[in-house]
């Protein structure tokens, strides 16, 4: 049944076993041919990110990738004009390249400082995190046809940040839903829908308790869903949602949701198929740009260790390939990554093996 779901996923791409992560759609506008040396910015991140990053800048060298890293690190302390220990000039960066990858960031917990993700959702208006999640060839789960995408607005509800102290002892969060935002996240997951040969979108919802803001989001869910005939449409409460997709995630095709419902959920399909190391993961934004991202921890237990397992930002630089339209490169690449895992005998610790990051690297570059 995963081999199925791989060939669901290639794109042309004969007998390979690996299925093709793609988030093209109307939004990645960038290409380029592979003649041409294209600039990139990296954020290795934090924890085991410098790591995981030197894995992929390993793989790509190996693979003759026409990449040009341009690295920035999280600073020591707040940028002002961030408020955040992101610098203004990293964020530069990926506005002018339009492309980049991002490894795990820490956030302090409760240290009053802004964190770095939404720092970057919000200054670079990443409206959509894109998540596929399929079942592994060769690597066995409770589950194995597990075929889905999960489509999270990525800049307001829960997370808009707007929190006060009403009276000592009783603070206030407010929950952000807008027609703009709703609209633009509902229009790419349709579109995300046709464009991939997917036949239903399924909009998680709680307009039960929240009629205002989840009822402004379904209506906006509804509205799009009438230009597409052709795309079954349903609505599914987030409670009942969860308890579906852990008895039958076959169920469901295409999710998408408001931001926590979006947080939640596309962890718990993660857990499916074998946990956040093996999860791609790519967020879509305005003018063009596209930020891959290792959705997984900076796991700074084994930081440093080299125990880490690089995966899910090895899938995710996969999916910086296609939005560059490198498909030769990234499926060569993608094919690269799951024969080692399929294999069993370089897994890293978190797979059930005992290989380190190195020697997981190494075995990808053998495949190569």
């Amino acid at each position: 049944m995963a081999f199925q779901i791989a060939r669901r996923f290639l794109g042309g791409g004969g007998n390979s076993v690996a299925p093709s992560i793609r988030y093209l759609g109307r939004t990645f506008t960038s290409a380029a041919s592979e003649s041409n040396l294209i600039r990139a910015t990296l954020f290795p991140g934090d924890g085991i990110g410098p790591e995981i990053a030197e894995s992929v800048k390993q793989i790509f060298k190996v693979a003759k990738v026409p990449i040009e890293w341009e690295e920035h690190y999280v600073g020591k302390e707040i940028d002002p004009r961030t408020n955040s220990f992101l610098t203004w000039e990293s964020l530069e960066s990926v506005r002018r390249n339009k492309v980049g990858l991002k490894g795990p960031m820490a956030t302090p917990i409760g240290k009053g400082h802004r964190s770095l993700n939404l720092t970057l959702r919000k200054e670079l208006n990443l409206y959509a995190n894109v998540r596929p999640c399929y079942s592994l060839p060769g690597y066995k789960t409770r589950y194995d046809d597990v075929n889905l995408i999960t489509i999270r607005e990525n800049t307001e509800g829960e997370y808009s940040g707007l929190e006060h102290q009403v009276v000592r002892g009783v603070v206030e969060s407010l929950k952000i839903i807008t027609r703009q935002a709703s609209l633009r996240v509902a229009e790419y997951a349709f579109h995300y829908a046709k464009t991939h040969g997917r036949e239903r979108v399924s909009a998680i919802h709680k307009a039960n308790i929240m009629q205002k803001t989840d009822g402004l989001f379904l209506k906006c869910c509804r509205e799009v869903a009438e230009k597409y005939p052709d795309i079954k449409y349903e609505e599914v409460v987030i409670d009942n949602c969860c308890m579906m997709l852990v008895k039958n995630p076959a169920l469901f095709d295409v999710l998408v949701m408001p931001n926590l419902y979006g947080d939640i959920i596309s962890d718990l399909c993660a857990g499916l198929i074998g946990g956040l190391g093996l999860t791609p993961s790519c967020n879509i934004g305005e003018g063009g740009i596209a930020l891959a991202e290792a959705v997984h921890g900076s796991a700074p237990d084994i930081a440093g260790k080299n125990l880490a397992n690089p995966t899910a930002l090895l899938l995710s630089s996969v999916s910086m390939l296609r939005h560059l339209e490198l498909h030769d490169k990234a499926d060569r690449i993608q094919d690269a990554i799951l024969k080692t895992i399929a294999e069993g005998k370089y897994r890293t610790g978190d797979l059930g093996g005992t290989a380190s990051t190195t020697e997981f690297t190494n075995s990808i570059c053998d495949h190569l």
